[in-house]
């Protein structure tokens, strides 16, 4: 529940920390905004507080043109509240309803239509396809004051079959017409650009040398504030460099793809890569509050994703046992004998490029070959290949694979690699005797603070 006097203090002061926790719907404009409204403040008795912008929007509020409420950060307030919730709302951002029906989304959560409406009634006050549709519609808002694609690409992009449709459902939900929003002004820009904001605080210094130590040549690229790559979605290729704006708690985004059809769920991939929409200061008053005494807790450090759990699993694979120096070079291997060129750069291999070869060029036992192989094949072989479950039948693959690959490629948060060896000489080092579980759901915060100790 949102406490009111809370609220207040944070929207008089403009706090970005609070930036996407909740909008601040002014009952004369009947408009929403966010906290960091740059707008004249309003007075209290006016001000209306809702914790997402749906319920804003269910209020009868439309969002508002300076601070865009479209690009705040993420903060669900159903976040920790229901796992399945937490994994439909993720399931929906990644397009399942843009190309499945809602009996699909429900099969896919092993739960009925029925009781999932009833979720989405309980913590948001909507059925799922309405937050998805507004969700699209937010989207589409940012695109038309971000990007210079034209009507027709902003409908495809965010998941509308017919610009009729898209013109309709954005009037009805958002209470303006894309015209209206397009004479706003647009982003000059050769690419697609987005602007994705975060709440500080961001430790931009240790992502980025996560990145850097672990980056694999002609696939991926780091600067002093820059982490890019190349990237595939649904057979949609391209690339995307971020290029972090520290003063404005952002990244500004550049992409590339052959095709926008599934820009939506690629952006949110990317926010999830960055770890833009996470909660930093209540996981670290949580970790303060059990290790602070024994840890020195680093403020900002956020996970450091990759493009998808294959991926993840690959690198896993081929960094059992051996230095991150060592794995980082069996990668790099990897990519130039079956990467997919791209212009100058390379796709990380699909699962048929590793099935398809005897990997004789990676010079690592056969038994790990085998377990590649056995990766592969899984991941064309099932519709569900990122169930970490799954893989625990295959040969080769144990819990530590599995968790770092849930850490990396899925950004779980409530990951602890106990068994990892630099977590291991991180407790040395630090001569504790941890009990990580005291630390959920924020478990994976846990493994990270660990690494930054050594």
């Amino acid at each position: 529940m949102l406490n009111p006097k809370i609220c207040r203090k944070a929207r008089l002061s403009r706090d970005p920390r609070f930036d996407g926790k909740f909008f601040i719907a002014v009952k004369t404009t009947r408009i929403y905004c966010r906290p960091i409204c740059p707008a004249i403040t309003p007075k209290e008795e006016n001000v209306l507080y809702f914790s997402s912008a749906i319920e804003a929007a269910n209020g009868g509020y439309r969002p508002c043109l300076r601070c865009r409420p479209d690009s705040a950060p993420g903060s669900p307030a159903w976040k920790g509240v229901n796992a399945t919730l937490d994994r439909a709302i993720r399931l929906i951002a990644e397009g399942s309803l843009q190309d499945n029906s809602l009996h699909g989304l429900a099969g896919k959560l092993g739960i009925s239509d029925r009781y999932l409406r009833q979720l989405f009634k309980k913590y948001l006050g909507v059925s799922p396809k309405a937050y998805a549709l507004y969700q699209q519609c937010l989207f589409s808002k940012q695109l038309l004051h971000q990007s210079k694609l034209s009507i027709t690409q902003i409908a495809l992009a965010s998941g509308f079959n017919s610009v009729r449709r898209f013109n309709d459902c954005f009037q009805s939900q958002l209470g303006l017409t894309p015209s209206q929003i397009r004479k706003s002004g647009v982003v000059e820009s050769k690419n697609l650009r987005l602007q994705l904001y975060y709440r500080p605080p961001y430790d931009w210094s240790y992502m980025h040398n996560f990145f850097m130590t672990r980056a694999i040549p002609n696939v991926e690229w780091c600067d002093k504030n820059k982490y890019g790559r190349t990237i595939e979605w649904l057979g949609c290729t391209g690339s995307f460099t971020a290029q972090h704006i520290e003063h404005k708690n952002r990244f500004d985004v550049e992409i590339e793809l052959n095709d926008v059809t599934h820009l939506k769920s690629i952006v949110n991939n990317i926010r999830r890569i960055l770890d833009l929409d996470v909660d930093i200061q209540a996981v670290e008053q949580d970790l303060q509050q059990y290790f602070g005494t024994v840890i020195p807790i680093k403020t900002g450090l956020r996970l450091a994703g990759t493009w998808n759990m294959f991926e993840a699993g690959v690198r896993a694979i081929l960094g059992q046992q051996i230095s991150i120096v060592a794995a980082r070079k069996l990668v790099t291997t990897l990519v130039l004998e079956l990467g997919q060129p791209i212009g100058t750069y390379q796709l990380f291999p699909l699962p048929k490029s590793i099935v398809t070869s005897n990997l004789s060029f990676l010079k690592i036992p056969e038994l790990r070959k085998k377990t590649l192989h056995n990766l592969a094949q899984h991941y064309m072989s099932h519709d569900t290949p990122n169930d970490p479950q799954q893989w625990l039948a295959l040969k080769g693959i144990g819990l530590w694979t599995i968790s770092y690959a849930q850490l990396r490629g899925l950004s779980d948060p409530d990951i602890y690699l106990g068994s990892d060896l630099g977590v291991k000489k991180a407790i040395e080092k630090l001569s504790i005797d941890l009990n990580s579980d005291l630390s959920a759901p924020w478990r994976s915060y846990l493994t990270l603070q660990l690494w930054s100790q050594l």
